[in-house]
């Protein structure tokens, strides 16, 4: 074994991820034999290791069906939260916090171990693409694409693994191993406030890479992506300025949804809507079946998670926050029945159910996944605005340039203050539902988790119905193998 776990993995994922799209590579340079300088050393084999990364986003980690790559993330970390519930107790470790408090999960570790290898093999393309054969621009794509990957994959860490970062404090806190080369040498906790100045540094690098970059679809980046990343990380540093800049840079000439394509519902076509920045479309031959995100999170697909397990919003939220004539009421049923979808007769009907995630069919779990979209950035706008203080007018401006495509009837907000805040995030709860932000959202700004009073059953939740704000709970325990395999690591209270 290496020295450090996260570590151990770089020589074949490297390999792996060229099989996912190049798969004539292996052929003359096997998975134990490829080394960081064969994979970048022109063009063609880096953008070849980049596609690699945009596949391995839903690549099956640690074997598990439940850890099928960053969108198996993204619905634990909705269902972490209060909106999202489950109306039966099958695959159900996220929403009952049980890996939180598990340093032997293997939900808890597969979640490190997925973000540290991608970001491995991110750092190879980084530290190697300069000395590549082939175009400047190309080289400056890559590399800006590899540069913001690993922004983010430290970003979902140290969100994760370490206590939240507060505005206006030094945050010296522990954080997590920053890692931006390919040594196998242990590493130490960095402090929460030097992981968040490398995530800003590589993406200060990335957008200027990424200048004037045309991508081919939207599982890669672009200079648009960056800068939502940007706002998305600043937010959560209470940065606000900063997070408005670079959310209205962000959004630019994305057009929000019309009532009719929302009311559809998010299918397997986002490439072809304006509103999604990014996402990350599962070709046929590459599925991961009952791993796809899909398989758990869409209304239609016919496994032994939906048909017993379908999701539901809460029923306080969609009650109170939303109104009849906006067309998200339309995306959840109160009676479960979705006739509308023809559901098979074995399907379980549970009220609140949601459908808005499809998938291509009862036989076809794949559903593109959603990383990041338009409204996020006025949101994030109007948040930001709101919170700075001095800026009602703006935020109220920019809720309402969202809130009107999604309800003709909505009017200007009269709020301001507090209640207007208040309001901003009710929306940002019902828009985002499922898309992965909750947890992160209630620890950031230091709330505590309730589901009390709602349609949540105590059981299937292993009674976490209440959380407080600052539990030892809303941060997860560093991995055992992590803790066993490096001596500099420091693990969080237990």
């Amino acid at each position: 074994m290496k020295k450090i776990l996260i570590l151990s993995i770089i020589t074949v994922s490297i390999g792996v991820f060229f099989t996912a799209c190049k798969k004539d590579f292996l052929e003359t340079y096997p998975s134990d034999a490829v080394s960081s300088e064969v994979v970048v050393n022109n063009t063609d084999n880096a953008m070849a290791a980049l596609n690699g990364i945009h596949r391995a986003l839903y690549n099956r980690y640690e074997s598990n069906q439940r850890l099928g790559g960053l969108g198996s993330w993204l619905l634990a970390v909705d269902e972490m939260g209060e909106d999202h519930v489950m109306v039966a107790n099958n695959w159900a470790a996220y929403y009952q916090w049980l890996p939180n408090v598990d340093a032997n999960s293997v939900y808890n570790k597969g979640i490190w171990t997925m973000f540290y290898k991608l970001n491995v093999n991110a750092n190879v393309i980084i530290n190697g693409i300069d000395a590549a054969e082939g175009s400047q621009s190309l080289k400056n794509a890559i590399k800006g694409e590899a540069l913001v990957y690993r922004a983010y994959f430290h970003f979902n860490l140290v969100q994760t693994y370490a206590e939240r970062y507060v505005p206006g404090q030094n945050n010296t806190q522990l954080g997590i191993p920053i890692k931006i080369d390919t040594s196998v040498d242990p590493i130490a906790r960095a402090s929460v406030q030097d992981v968040y100045l490398q995530i800003n540094k590589d993406l200060d690098d990335a957008i200027v890479l990424l200048n004037g970059y045309s991508r081919v679809n939207k599982s890669h980046i672009n200079q648009k992506v960056a800068y939502g990343l940007k706002a998305r990380v600043n937010l959560t540093q209470g940065n606000w300025e900063t997070a408005i800049t670079n959310a209205q840079l962000a959004r630019a000439g994305h057009t929000l949804m019309t009532f009719d394509t929302y009311k559809a519902g998010f299918k397997d076509n986002l490439d072809a809507i304006s509103e999604f920045m990014w996402a990350s479309h599962i070709v046929e031959d590459q599925t991961n079946y009952f791993g796809n995100l899909g398989a758990y999170l869409s209304r239609n697909y016919s496994s032994s998670a939906i048909r017993a397990n379908p999701r539901a919003i809460n029923s306080v939220l969609y009650n109170t926050a939303i109104p009849a004539t906006d067309v998200r009421k339309t995306l959840f049923d109160p009676t479960g029945l979705h006739t509308a979808l023809a559901l098979p007769s074995n399907f379980t009907k549970k009220p609140f159910t949601s459908q808005k995630f499809l998938s291509v069919s009862t036989g076809d779990s794949r559903m593109d996944i959603v990383m990041m979209r338009a409204a996020e950035m006025y949101l994030i706008e109007a948040e930001a605005y709101a919170r700075w203080g001095g800026y009602d007018t703006n935020a109220k401006q920019a809720l309402y340039d969202l809130l009107i495509t999604r309800n003709p009837n909505y009017v200007l907000s009269s709020n301001t203050g507090q209640a207007l805040i208040d309001e901003i995030m009710l929306e940002r709860r019902t828009e985002l539902w499922g898309e992965g932000f909750r947890f992160y959202d209630l620890k950031r700004l230091n709330l505590p988790l309730n589901r009390n009073g709602a349609n949540h059953n105590s059981a299937f939740a292993n009674n976490v119905m209440l959380v407080p704000a600052g539990d030892k709970r809303w941060t997860f325990l560093i991995p055992q193998a992590e803790i066993d395999a490096n001596p500099l690591m420091v693990q969080n209270p237990i």
